[in-house]
């Protein structure tokens, strides 16, 4: 009852308990044996019968013990008709003062939205499902080509080669890809080969909602790889500046900002 009007953990309780089991035989046993005297501590043998003290001791144990009760029982009357209402009481107070506290959070959480710079894009490193390491540079090389297109494009910003090559064979979300490169679209792909063709899928993803804004598949014959990745990376880059430049695509908020058809014809024309 104390340990509780204290606050002390539970397993405090537990270890008294525990305690009291394991020492309750070796206390009766000790009590059979021993018995206190004016002298000390002396076996129950060597006490003469008429020279005991025990009914002396019972008694003064038999007050100690209603003393301790009778406490117990105030303690018990307090926690029932006194503390437990005043908690009672109190706790509404808490409660709305911790709901206000959260609420106060969550203000400077919505006012600090995810609104990355328009016409931002990071290229990730394209995924290579030809089952062969070996075939790792051709797609690499793909993703370099594909950075280089798109940065030649002024009005778009290109997140830096080695920022998106930093998630390579990691797995993490396209919202906190976006966040950690402050780009408002992700591309994204994977590279496909058999023995005499390549097939390479580009997706373009709204970082801001999760979706995607344009997706297409390139067929192409093996020849010359080096070729073959600049034709591709060219013919990606040109459908992109078309999804994410073109007057339609001025529509769309790509990255939760108001992007309007005056605004961007300035950028292209800068």
């Amino acid at each position: 009852m104390v340990f509780h009007m204290l606050d002390v953990p539970i397993w405090a309780d537990r270890l008294v308990i525990m305690l009291m089991a394991v020492g309750f035989p070796a206390a009766v046993i000790f009590a059979w044996v021993y018995e206190i005297t004016p002298e000390g501590l002396k076996p129950t043998v060597e006490v003469p019968h008429g020279e005991s003290i025990r009914k002396l001791t019972g008694r003064r144990l038999d007050r100690a013990i209603i003393a301790v009760l009778a406490v117990a029982l105030a303690y018990f009357v307090i926690d029932k008709f006194w503390i437990s209402r005043h908690l009672a009481a109190a706790q509404p107070l808490t409660s709305a003062a911790q709901e206000s506290s959260a609420g106060a959070k969550a203000s400077p959480a919505t006012a600090t939205a995810f609104t990355p710079p328009p016409h931002s894009i990071a290229v990730l490193p394209f995924i290579n499902l030809s089952g062969d390491q070996a075939q790792e540079y051709f797609s690499d090389g793909l993703t370099e080509e594909l950075l280089n297109s798109l940065a030649e494009i002024k009005a778009l910003q290109v997140a830096a080669r080695t920022s998106a090559f930093s998630f390579k064979g990691k797995d993490n979300d396209i919202s906190t890809i976006a966040r950690k490169l402050n780009v408002a679209a992700i591309l994204e792909g994977s590279v496909r080969r058999s023995e005499h063709t390549v097939r390479v899928t580009a997706q373009l993803i709204n970082a801001v909602t999760g979706f995607h804004l344009w997706s297409k598949t390139y067929d192409r014959d093996l020849g010359d790889l080096l070729k073959l990745q600049t034709e591709i990376a060219n013919a990606v880059a040109s459908a992109l500046k078309v999804t994410l430049l073109d007057d339609e695509a001025a529509k769309i908020e790509l990255g939760g900002g108001r992007t309007t058809r005056q605004r961007l014809m300035r950028i292209c024309a800068a």
